[in-house]
């Protein structure tokens, strides 16, 4: 839990999981591609390319059945995204101009710690660089004092251009924009994607200490256990895939988002470099077992009328199964049966979840990969509370239970058959 906890804390943006993650995989004997180079792959080889703040990993098992299992999961969180001159001053304070990005719980953000932290291109005589940079101080998003506001009991609807802007310093403190992008990544900054991240530490509690709190559980906690499940060694057939990718949280349409094409690419480079044609790499997409790895909503301890009345997802339960009907989750009736029977034969805890036929579901990145490549999928994820706040939590357990499960994925040899899947 450790080492997830030090992930979580050290990945404030999408840019920082991709290059945590590739620290990660190298020190597991992973070695990195270019998307701009020839690709030289061997059967047991390990392997990952970096796309902005996406990451693709995946292993190279026995090729006597040429096959692909996805396991994906996505890098961004809900934050706020500095303007390109962020920095406006009044008489007395110095404040940051920001914008939304994803659909947070925005007043979860306010009185907190939050650094600036994201990607900057840096100029280095004429050559243009992209480095990952964290502010070495804080900012904060202070609350107007109720004496101020007496209204706020009556309800409070948050203004982003107005309330969400953070206090950086007194005014005479700071010059200008510039002075301040200097301050924190340095000079010859051409061009920033910065953001306002939570920079509380995860912590425990609960009367055992089985429960963790931290910012961006949504979906560093999947990201996280696809990595160490592939990272496992163990003989596997076929290509087993970690995609972790960015921008879900704004619809996944992006070149690293699970609507663009890196996933596919990926794919279609390993066939070509194993010499396999458009028909062999076709087969095997027609083989490939997507899971679609994002967090599920447990039931509320003050709000359980918001979950569905005989799916209730519970905290402790385990892996939760997630489906819907207008197929916001890819899950149908055979993607379900393949991953319980996998849970099962592993002996790893799950669970379904339904969102109340009168509540809109959410969705995740699953729907706009299956559109790139067409697969057999089921949406699943941990139980989590407070989805989209500053700081979630979740049951240690069940991440044990996911990881187990994604172990357990991995090792499986998935036939697709014209009514089904023969699962050895």
């Amino acid at each position: 839990m450790k080492k997830l906890i030090d992930f979580i804390h050290q990945s404030p943006t999408a840019y920082h999981v991709a290059e945590n993650a590739a620290s990660f995989l190298n020190e597991h004997g992973f070695c990195r591609l270019s998307e701009t180079d020839d690709w030289i792959l061997a059967e047991g080889g390990k392997y990952y390319v970096v796309r902005e703040g996406a990451i693709i990993a995946f292993t190279i098992g026995s090729l006597n059945d040429f096959s692909y299992k996805v396991v994906a999961s996505h890098t961004d969180s809900p934050m706020l995204k500095l303007k390109e001159n962020p920095l406006q001053k009044s008489a007395l304070y110095a404040t940051l101009n920001v914008e939304t990005y994803g659909g947070g719980l925005w007043y979860s953000f306010f009185d907190r710690p939050l650094r600036i932290a994201g990607q900057v291109i840096r100029r280095e005589n004429n050559r243009l660089r992209a480095e990952t940079v964290t502010s070495p101080f804080t900012v904060v998003i202070p609350s107007l004092a109720i004496h101020q506001n007496r209204e706020v009991k009556q309800g409070f609807v948050v203004n982003p251009q107005i309330d969400l802007q953070a206090f950086v310093s007194l005014a005479d403190d700071i010059n200008d924009s510039e002075t301040l992008i200097e301050t924190v990544a340095g000079e010859n900054v051409v061009a920033h994607d910065l953001f306002l991240v939570n920079a509380d530490m995860p912590y425990s509690f609960g009367l055992n200490d089985e429960f963790l709190a931290a910012p961006r559980v949504d979906n560093l906690t999947s990201v996280y256990a696809s990595l160490e499940a592939l990272a496992f060694d163990e003989p596997r057939v076929g290509i087993c895939v970690a995609a972790c990718m960015d921008n879900e949280e704004i619809g996944n349409g992006t070149a690293q988002g699970a609507g663009g094409d890196f996933l596919e690419k990926v794919l279609r480079r390993i066939a070509y470099a194993f010499r396999f044609d458009d028909n062999e790499y076709y087969k095997a997409l027609g083989n490939l077992f997507l899971l679609s790895l994002d967090n599920a909503h447990a039931v509320h301890p003050n709000h359980p009328e918001k979950a569905d009345i005989t799916n209730k997802t519970v905290l402790g339960g385990g892996v939760v199964i997630k489906s819907h009907a207008e197929k916001a989750y890819v899950t149908d009736a055979l993607g379900s049966a393949v991953i319980k029977s996998i849970f099962d034969n592993a002996d790893v805890k799950h669970q379904t979840f339904c969102n109340r036929s009168d509540i809109k579901s959410g969705a995740t990145l699953g729907t706009a990969l299956l559109r790139q490549i067409g697969a057999t999928g089921v949406d699943i994820g941990i139980p989590q509370l407070a989805m989209h706040s500053a700081c979630e939590c979740f049951k240690k357990s069940d991440y044990e239970e996911l990881s187990k499960g994604l172990l357990a994925f991995y090792a499986a040899h998935l036939i697709r058959e014209d009514d089904g899947f023969q699962i050895d």
